[in-house]
């Protein structure tokens, strides 16, 4: 795969430099929209200031191909990037080949949430920078619910029944594809953090603490029929080849009442060409039923260099700039990117922006992980038996009881003793 190249360095400068001093970076940015042109932009801002040269490597769509991707250049020592924007589940998985960052963080790390540092830190080494954080959100329509005369749902249950009553209320006055809710049903990484949420919130884990699996419970047999029931009732069929974009779509058309997803999609919901601005409400994720917790996926985004960089110096410094206060408060003022710095939800200029944002912080401090630090290499093994199990059930393939079994035995396969 070829890089897309953006020279962004400062001519002038890089000859003020000099030749030996001037270096020229790679960095693998998203590959499309917002995540796209900020990384490009934040670069050459960068760039300009130092005199370096950056180029912008495109990735593929999916995480899980942009994965496959630095797995193949990693296992060829590959010099070809030097920044890597990467997930928030992947230190442990590529940790053998990012470069520690302590010795040119200079203690920056101790501005963002410690979780997010804990979760970028293996073995000691602190493989990445926090780029931005991420939990999922249940955003709704304000108006509708106010039309027919509803609250924001605590419980899953109450979010069922409140969206079928609006989905039946639209239809029958004349607007036949209304949906009740739209989520991230697709057989990928976006169903985990679905799945993992739906766990959580009756109770339940994947994995313990220490590793053991515990999935094989009845708070997984009580989601995965919660979810099941929803394809084809209050959400479309089509809603099992939903992922991200998918379902923001939907909702932004003003074709859904509710919707999960991350908070990216507030700014979005808020653009001129919204069908849905100014009536968007965000909420914390419901719980289960009875002693059910609110419970978010923690996600978001890590900025780290790769070991084999011919420049690490450069490239750190780069990673130090783009996870910097000025630009995550830029992001987070402009785009609606939640920032990874606790004092910036607190920030007048912020939650003027983002009145959500108010309500994030605590949802991001009680936010669930993955557990991609705990199982490290095998964590994508462990994430798509969740996914498949999740996916068989809402398809119909499978029935909770059987899919829960089944998860446990494989992820005590995949285990073999331990992670």
């Amino acid at each position: 795969m070829k890089a897309l190249h953006y020279f962004l360095g400062a001519a002038g400068l890089a000859a003020t430099l000099g030749a030996a001093q001037a270096a020229t970076l790679t960095i693998s940015c998203a590959s499309v929209g917002v995540d796209f042109e900020n990384c490009k932009r934040y670069s050459a801002q960068w760039a300009a200031k130092t005199g370096h040269t950056v180029n912008i490597f495109t990735m593929p769509s999916s995480s899980t191909d942009i994965l496959s991707l630095f797995r193949q250049m990693f296992a060829a020592k590959s010099a070809d990037l030097d920044v890597l924007n990467i997930d928030v589940v992947w230190p442990g998985v590529l940790k053998d080949h990012l470069l520690d960052l302590k010795p040119y963080s200079k203690g920056a790390e101790a501005e963002h949430f410690p979780a997010i540092v804990a979760n970028n830190t293996v073995d000691g080494k602190l493989l990445a920078m926090p780029n931005m954080s991420d939990a999922g959100m249940l955003f709704y329509r304000k108006d509708l619910l106010q039309k027919y005369g509803l609250q924001p749902p605590e419980t899953w249950q109450d979010m069922a029944a409140a969206a079928r009553k609006i989905q039946d209320g639209e239809r029958a006055a004349g607007a036949a594809d209304f949906q009740g809710f739209v989520f991230q049903g697709k057989a990928y990484e976006g169903l985990s953090c679905n799945a993992l949420e739906w766990i959580s919130s009756f109770g339940g884990q994947v994995l313990d603490a220490q590793g053991k699996v515990t999935v094989n419970s009845p708070a997984t047999v009580q989601a995965l029929k919660m979810a099941a029931s929803w394809p084809g009732s209050i959400a479309p069929k089509g809603v099992l080849n939903y992922a991200e974009e998918d379902a923001r779509g939907v909702f932004q058309n003003g074709k859904a009442a509710f919707m999960r997803n991350w908070p990216y999609a507030w700014s979005l919901s808020q653009n001129a060409d919204s069908a849905v601005k100014g009536k968007v409400g965000v909420a914390p994720l419901p719980r289960g039923g009875g002693e059910g917790q609110h419970a978010a996926a923690l996600g978001g985004w890590q900025w780290a260099v790769s070991k084999y960089s011919k420049n690490p110096e450069a490239a750190a410094d780069l990673v130090m700039y783009l996870s910097s206060r000025e630009i995550q408060k830029e992001r987070a003022v402009k785009y609606s990117f939640n920032p990874t710095m606790p004092a910036l939800y607190k920030d007048k200029d912020v939650l003027a922006a983002n009145p959500f944002m108010a309500d994030m912080y605590e949802v991001l401090v009680n936010a669930v992980p993955r557990p991609s630090t705990i199982t490290g290499a095998k964590y994508p093994e462990v994430s798509q038996a969740l996914w498949n199990a999740a996916h068989d059930v809402m398809s119909g393939q499978s029935s909770a009881e059987d899919a829960a079994k089944r998860l446990d035995g494989r992820l005590n396969q995949i285990r073999r003793g331990k992670w």
